[in-house]
Formats: C-alpha cells, sequence, structure tokens
C-alpha cells in the first residue's frame, strides 16, 4: 500500500516508483522494513523461553488465554500506529501473543486427539493458519485503494485473537495437563467430555496418571533432563525439524510474496492477487493432508511434498536466471505468471509435508514429562531461524538474485534427506508409548533406554 509505505517506508516508495533506474531484485531491500516483519519473531522467541514453564504451570488452556488476548492488544497498536517505533512495538506485542499461542495450541490439539486421528486433529493447527493467511491477503487487497486502508488491515488481527480468546473460554485443559497438576477428578470429566459419556476413560485416565508418577519420580529440571543421552533422538527433531520447517524458505514467501511478484513485473493489484491464489492453494493441499496423513503416514507426505517443493525452487531460479539476467532486465507478465505456477506448486508440497507436520511430530514424540518442554524449544528455534531469515532475505535476494531460490532448494533436498534417514514412522501410535519407534529405529535405538527400565525403577 503506497500509503502505508509514504508514512513508515518512504525511500522503499521513491526506489519502487524509479523502477526503470532499479535492479528488481534491490527495490524492497529496507532494513527498516525487515525489522517491521522480523520484530514479531524476536519477541516470539523471547515468549517461549518462559511459555514452557507456565504452560505447565498454568495449563494449556490459559495460556491460549493470555496469548490471544495479547495478540488483540498488539493488533489495536498496530491499528492506531502514527511512527515507525509505535508499529515495531505493536507487531512486538503480536510476538508475544504468538509465542504463547504456538506454545500451547499444537499440544493440546495432539494432547486430546485419539490416536489414530491425531495427524488429522493437529494438522487442523496449520489449516487455521492457512486460513488466516488468505482472509489477511483478501483484507490487504480490498483495503489497498483506500488511504487509510493499511490501518484496517493491520487492525484487523483483532478478529482471529478476540475469537482466539472468547474460544478458549469454552473449552476444557486437556487431560494430560490436568493430571499434570493433580487434578484428576477434572482429569476424568475432561476424558469424558473429548471421548464422550460412552467411552471407557478409566484405562486412559491410569495410562496419564502412571506416565504422569514416572515423571515425577525422576524428579529432575525438565530443561536439563531434555539434554540427557536418552532423549537424544527427540532433542534432534525438536531443532532439526523447526531449522529445516524455516529454511525451506515458506515464510519468506508468506512474507514478501506480493514484494516478490511486483519485483517481477506483476503490478500491485495483481501482486495481491497472487497471494490470495498462493494462499488457497496452501490451505487446499493442507486440508488434503488432513484426509491421508493418518492412512499413508508421516514420512510419505515429508518426502512426496520436499521433493515437489525441491523441483519448484529449482525451477523458480531458472526461469528467472533466463528471463531478468542480472537483475536489470523487467520480466514479461507472461513470465511473472510461470512463476505464480511455479510457487502454487511449491506452496501446495508445502502445505502436503512440512507446513502440518512439524508442529505434528513436535507434540507427539515426547513423554509426558518432556512435553511442554519440547514444544518450547520448537518454537524458540522456530522464531530464532525465522528471525534470522526474515531480516537477511531481502539483502539476500538483492545480493544473490535468483540464486536466493537455490540456496533454499539446496536446504529442501538436506531436509528430505534428513527424513529418510532418520526420523521414524509415528502414525497411529499412542503418545504414552511413543517410546517404541525409537527403540526400533536403525540409528536412534542406541541412545533410548526401554520403557521397562522407567517402570523398574518407579516400582522401586
Amino acid at each position: 500500500m503506497a500509503a502505508f509505505l509514504r508514512k513508515f517506508f518512504p525511500t522503499i516508495l521513491k526506489k519502487s516508483s524509479a523502477v526503470t533506474k532499479s535492479n528488481i531484485y534491490c527495490l524492497y531491500d529496507s532494513q527498516a522494513l525487515t525489522a517491521f516483519t522480523s520484530s514479531l519473531y524476536i519477541a516470539g522467541l523471547a515468549t517461549s523461553l518462559i511459555a514452557s514453564r507456565l504452560t505447565i504451570s498454568m495449563g494449556r488452556r490459559n495460556i491460549m488465554l493470555l496469548g490471544g488476548f495479547t495478540f488483540f492488544v498488539g493488533a489495536a497498536v498496530n491499528g492506531g500506529a502514527v511512527n515507525l517505533p509505535m508499529l515495531i512495538f505493536g507487531r512486538i506485542l503480536l510476538g508475544f501473543g504468538l509465542g504463547f499461542t504456538v506454545q500451547a495450541s499444537p499440544v493440546y490439539l495432539s494432547e486430546v486427539a485419539p490416536p489414530k486421528w491425531r495427524g488429522a486433529f493437529n494438522t487442523g493447527f496449520q489449516f487455521c493458519l492457512g486460513i488466516g493467511v488468505v482472509v489477511s491477503a483478501c483484507v490487504n487487497f480490498i483495503t489497498s485503494k483506500h488511504t487509510w486502508g493499511w490501518r484496517l488491515s493491520l487492525g484487523f488481527a483483532i478478529a482471529p485473537s478476540a475469537i482466539m480468546t472468547i474460544g478458549a473460554l469454552f473449552i476444557t485443559d486437556t487431560p494430560s495437563s490436568l493430571v499434570e497438576r493433580g487434578k484428576l477428578d477434572e482429569a476424568k470429566q475432561s476424558l469424558v467430555k473429548i471421548r464422550g459419556v460412552k467411552a471407557d476413560v478409566d484405562a486412559e485416565l491410569r495410562d496419564l496418571i502412571k506416565a504422569n508418577e514416572i515423571a515425577k519420580a525422576a524428579n529432575q529440571e525438565p530443561f536439563m533432563t531434555i539434554f540427557k543421552r536418552e532423549y537424544r533422538p527427540q532433542l534432534v527433531m525438536t531443532i532439526a525439524i523447526p531449522f529445516f520447517h524455516q529454511t525451506s524458505g515458506i515464510n519468506i514467501i508468506s512474507f514478501y510474496a506480493p514484494v516478490i511478484f511486483r519485483s517481477v513485473g506483476l503490478g500491485n493489484d495483481s501482486a495481491l492477487l497472487a497471494a490470495i491464489i498462493l494462499g488457497v492453494c496452501h490451505i487446499g493441499s493442507i486440508a488434503f493432508a488432513a484426509c491421508v496423513v493418518d492412512r499413508y503416514g508421516r514420512r510419505v507426505l515429508f518426502i512426496l511434498g520436499g521433493t515437489q517443493m525441491f523441483l519448484a525452487k529449482v525451477a523458480v531460479a531458472c526461469v528467472l536466471a533466463a528471463t531478468t539476467g542480472s537483475g536489470t532486465t523487467q520480466i514479461s507478465v507472461g513470465y511473472a505468471i510461470i512463476i505464480l505456477v511455479l510457487m502454487c506448486t511449491y506452496v501446495v508440497g508445502y502445505g502436503l509435508s512440512w507446513g502440518p507436520l512439524s508442529w505434528l511430530i513436535t507434540t507427539e514424540i515426547y513423554p509426558l514429562k518432556l512435553r511442554s518442554t519440547g514444544q518450547s524449544v520448537t518454537v524458540a528455534i522456530n522464531y530464532a531461524v525465522t528471525f534470522v531469515l526474515a531480516q537477511v532475505f531481502l539483502t539476500l535476494l538483492c545480493h544473490f538474485k535468483f540464486g536466493a531460490f537455490l540456496f533454499y532448494a539446496g536446504w529442501i533436498a538436506t531436509m528430505t534427506s534428513f527424513v529418510i534417514l532418520f526420523l521414524p514412522e509415528t502414525k497411529g501410535i499412542p503418545l504414552d508409548s511413543m517410546h517404541v519407534v525409537w527403540e526400533q529405529h536403525w540409528y536412534w535405538r542406541r541412545f533410548v533406554v526401554p520403557v521397562q527400565h522407567h517402570q523398574e525403577e518407579l516400582s522401586q
């Protein structure tokens, strides 16, 4: 939006108005713009460092309430911003809200879902994020023609935060969280509400109590326990999966899709429409993934989606290299549409694999005593890498040009190979039996301690 750029980023507006004299890859190379974008994620990183303990002591539901309220305040500040510091302050509040909600929501979904449908339930988290991306892109498109439109666009974020906050008031906390906090009667009531009045919840409740007793018997600091050798497989996944998730380049596409499309020749309205098309492709692929993830498993989708993402990134780089040269040649609308199709192909591959599954895997691989801690590490890694990439991408695009897409293609090839070699299948395994997949894995079994050993310690 020109009015938004004029108020907060006038140097970018000046460069974009002189597009014929500028390198198309460098139009939006601005540290102020990237600071605005990435400030949200450094705030989310800081929040994740304390959210683990709060999620354990206060429960998953209450942390979602706290996150929704904080996000609401941040959206209001952004909508009423009068200068760049106020704008960035609002983004930081949004980051605090995201840090809390992303810590609690995936864990909540994994803990309430039946084992055979856990993949579909947890995929719903990414599906809703995808819907939010499409709605926000539509709002940007509708409001872009008004000088005050950017305020409505930024302030509209109060709507999802209000839904999150109000909705959390009407749900029960997870049985695992209630058992962890010693509220056994409420845990049973929660199980009855989640599984149905006709379900036999006593056996599941006993398993949860047993897992909690094992955790308490260890009586160790979670952030120290997670680094023990026997939890090496989970820790590696907790670090590697969010790291690879971000180095796939998806958030760069999400942040800067309109910027990229304007840079390669689409006008402002066309660029915003292209971002909407990307979002629709994204949620469509996530919906498909939700239908098949519990039938075919996590590994198959990771491998197929990663291969598709890799080929699409390489193809985008080839088209840009052939049509733009060093960046001084304006690309035609026809080639810009080809790039849009290739990016849609990439986004579909992401929606089938790393989009929903990166949140699913990291919430289902840990025992109860480390689940919140593991998710905290996941969120911290996610936001740390996102912050760095968001801060440097526009500069990277300016200097590497089409090579920036090859940079991400290399990471996609690496992370797909990692999945093939080191990620076990977790489809249909109950959370309190997940140790089995590590004990049977060709590489990780050398690290884990059989669960019978823990049970023997508890009985002594």
